[in-house]
């Protein structure tokens, strides 16, 4: 579901974040920026494998791991004073990074995030369990935690990123 936020005078659609505001940005996320008043600041991009993105008066800058709001305050830093007075800086998310969810579903695969996912919602949207699937036996790998997975159950959450695997069920 889109939002419509209104940032001194002008309208920005953006993606649902408000329901997850610690979203730490991550490679593939696609973002928005906007200054208002700065339409050659406008930009929008997807973040590199390295988690940088190019923007036009600062160069490169990380903008992964960092949420929304620090990247816009990095920006906002980053341009007062040599460029502009007071800016009035917006990012806003385009598009997620993917989830990736496999193993005994009907569909394995890559899917598109959505903010307050569930293992559940992601078997669905993999056109759910097959036959020899494991209800209690779910592996997440968390993408922010590299080496670590965690066993899950079908209401835990998912975040973007992830890896999920349903394993096979004992007879």
């Amino acid at each position: 579901m889109k939002q419509l936020w209104l940032i001194g005078g002008l309208a920005f659609a953006s993606l649902n974040v408000l329901a997850d505001d610690g979203y730490l940005l991550g490679a593939g996320d696609k973002i928005s920026i906007k200054v208002f008043g700065q339409d050659d600041m406008a930009l929008q991009t997807q973040l590199t494998d390295s988690g940088t993105i190019n923007y036009p008066f600062l160069g490169s800058i990380k903008a992964s791991g960092r949420t929304l709001k620090e990247l816009e305050q990095l920006i906002y830093q980053g341009l007062k004073g040599d460029y502009l007075i007071e800016p009035n800086v917006y990012v806003g998310i385009d598009e997620y990074r993917p989830f990736y969810i496999h193993g005994e579903v009907k569909k394995p695969g890559a899917y598109p995030y959505q903010p307050g996912m569930t293992v559940n919602q992601a078997v669905a949207l993999a056109g759910g369990l097959t036959e020899r699937a494991s209800r209690d036996r779910i592996v997440i790998a968390r993408e922010a935690k590299k080496a670590e997975t965690e066993n899950g159950t079908l209401n835990s959450r998912v975040l973007a990123g992830d890896t999920v695997t349903i394993l096979q069920r004992f007879f």
